[in-house]
């Protein structure tokens, strides 16, 4: 983080957003948005103040008391235009996304997209936010439940998707008359603040959506905050837990979606082009920088054959920057990240893992000051090793082997995290038993990252998750709403003197 303090500089400040306005922060904090391509400084983004928290937080309040009961069909409305501007503007989108995170350009339109369709299911909220009725359940009695929306909740998003997460939080937040607070990664906030920018112009009122930047202190402010009523969280399995148990601890509710390793099983019977294309796309995209990356390939039986097929694979993909056509990796987030890479592939060759391809150093012409890391990849790699046992969040496939399916569903078993994994086969008795025996949240058959489509919920599950509601489908309308249930009686003439009843039960 660069400290600065009334420092002249020509880049362009990140603004927050609050009750309405794109504020200049008053912190003396910042932090630099750097091209992973090039290491130009794009802008300079605050650490927000406590004052400028709490800030967000009133305006959020104060919107609360109209937004809640603002009609169903007017919020959705606001959402059906949004998608609309999402469209419009998804090239300046996915060139903005690009330039500051890395990714390549396709890559980053389907960053938007992802997101978008969520934005789509925030329009349909009516749909979704029924309650219930039991009519005469006893005589002359009705009881009913409402959805109501919970006050001001809050958002932290990671890097790797400054697109998609925010888009999975405040819209479906919002559409169920909450009003929100987002805090974007520090990293990336470009596209983020032009998609608020977006989503201002689509219709949504001043406080119902604010923003605000910063680290560990600002998110501590979120968890602390009396009046924010519900925080969700994507990012690493460190800082969920710490969310999750701070802002437990005052009694928010919580989503946490973190870490993973991700494991892909292959069988001999698969489809063996289809499948090293999907291994490959699913382990080296985005540059391994997705929490549902195919990090992770346990081949059974002859499929350890492969293993020079998908090197040969791997070695085809085109190392870039992300603007540049053709490009299939592009580079990592940042210098850290890069080294921490780098670091993690020396000690898997240290600890006894077979490198099979070094993607370490690799020529990138006219962007050599890039944080590239090529594909990598790894045999003989065992649990017990620390490019096994931790998320190593960059473009390296770990290879394990398994003599059956048994053997690789206990193995898998075995690793704490549980966010996604997949099966690669012709057996449509193997896929089942696959699915069932299986203690991971989202499977895949035949599909090697099995991200829901919004209609249903993302539901990662042990170690990748705290929480048990997961982000967008209907689990969310449960996270961002609270029940009331109402029982109601209406007395006619006949019903008026029927004396005083001292039972607990109607009758």
């Amino acid at each position: 983080m660069n400290k600065l303090s009334n420092i002249a500089t020509d880049v362009a400040t990140v603004k927050l957003l609050i009750d309405g306005a794109f504020v200049e922060s008053k912190t003396s904090q910042w932090h630099d948005v750097v091209n992973p391509a090039t290491q130009a400084v794009l802008a300079r983004v605050p650490f927000a103040t406590k004052d400028e928290v709490d800030a967000a937080v009133s305006a959020a309040k104060h919107a609360f008391k109209s937004w809640r009961k603002t009609p169903i069909g007017t919020r959705a409305r606001i959402f059906l235009k949004y998608q609309q501007l999402i469209r419009e503007n998804l090239g300046e989108l996915a060139a903005l996304l690009t330039a500051e995170q890395g990714k390549t350009l396709p890559d980053a339109e389907g960053d938007v997209f992802r997101g978008l369709e969520v934005v789509e299911h925030a329009a349909a909220i009516g749909n979704l936010q029924l309650g219930e009725l039991g009519n005469n359940v006893a005589t002359g009695v009705d009881t009913y439940t409402l959805l109501q929306p919970l006050g001001v909740c809050a958002g932290i998003t990671p890097f790797n998707f400054p697109a998609m997460i925010p888009l999975w939080m405040f819209p479906m937040a919002i559409a169920t008359g909450n009003t929100f607070v987002l805090k974007p990664s520090e990293q990336d906030p470009m596209v983020t603040m032009r998609l608020v920018e977006l989503a201002l112009e689509a219709g949504i009122p001043k406080g119902v959506l604010n923003v605000v930047h910063g680290g560990e202190e600002v998110v501590n402010a979120i968890c602390d905050h009396a009046d924010i009523k519900a925080v969700s969280f994507v990012g690493s399995t460190r800082v969920g837990t710490h969310v999750y148990h701070r802002a437990s601890q005052s009694c928010k509710r919580v989503q946490c979606m973190m870490g993973a390793k991700n494991h892909v099983v292959v069988l001999p019977d698969a489809n063996k082009e289809q499948t090293l294309n999907a291994l490959a796309g699913a382990a080296f995209g985005a540059a391994g920088q997705r929490c549902m990356a195919a990090s992770t390939a346990v081949l059974v039986g002859e499929a350890q054959s492969w293993i020079p097929e998908l090197v040969a694979k791997a070695r085809t993909l085109k190392i870039n920057a992300g603007k540049e056509p053709g490009t299939d990796v592009g580079p990592l987030i940042s210098c850290a990240a890069r080294e921490r890479v780098e670091q993690l592939i020396e000690t898997g060759v240290a600890q006894g893992a077979k490198l099979e391809l070094d993607g370490r150093a690799p020529n990138v012409p006219g962007y050599e000051k890039g944080n590239f890391v090529g594909p990598t990849i790894f045999s003989n790699v065992k649990p017990g090793m620390c490019i096994y046992d931790e998320e190593i969040f960059g473009p390296v496939l770990v290879i394990l082997s398994a003599h059956s399916l048994d053997e690789a569903i206990e193995l898998i078993n075995a690793n704490p995290n549980g966010n996604g994994t997949a099966i690669f086969t012709q057996s449509g008795a193997a896929a089942r038993r696959f699915q069932e025996d299986i203690d991971v949240g989202q499977v895949g058959i035949n599909v090697p990252i099995p991200v829901p489509v919004p209609l249903f919920s993302f539901t990662g599950s042990r170690a990748s998750k705290l929480g048990d509601l997961g982000p967008y489908g209907k689990q969310v309308i449960s996270f961002y709403t609270q029940t009331k249930t109402v029982t109601q009686r209406w007395f006619d003439d006949q019903t008026l003197h029927v004396g005083v009843n001292t039972t607990i039960h109607l009758k």
